[in-house]
């Protein structure tokens, strides 16, 4: 029974792994593509408005 335990145990914290591994991956996809469309169009970023002062700022990366 302790056996089964354990290897429950190192199934879940495999698949937690995994699902970590996975979301990593996706953002660093999100954050190169973006990186390649701003350098096909000649951008340097997003501008946001600041809602307090109104002005224009680029957006901060995540």
């Amino acid at each position: 029974m302790p056996q089964i335990i354990l290897l429950l145990l190192f199934a879940a914290i495999a698949w937690i792994g995994y699902r970590k591994f996975v979301t990593d991956a996706e953002k660093l996809t999100r954050r190169q593509e973006e990186a390649r469309r701003r350098q096909e169009t000649g951008t340097q970023g997003t501008l946001i408005k600041d809602p307090v002062t109104g002005e224009y700022r680029l957006k901060e990366p995540e």
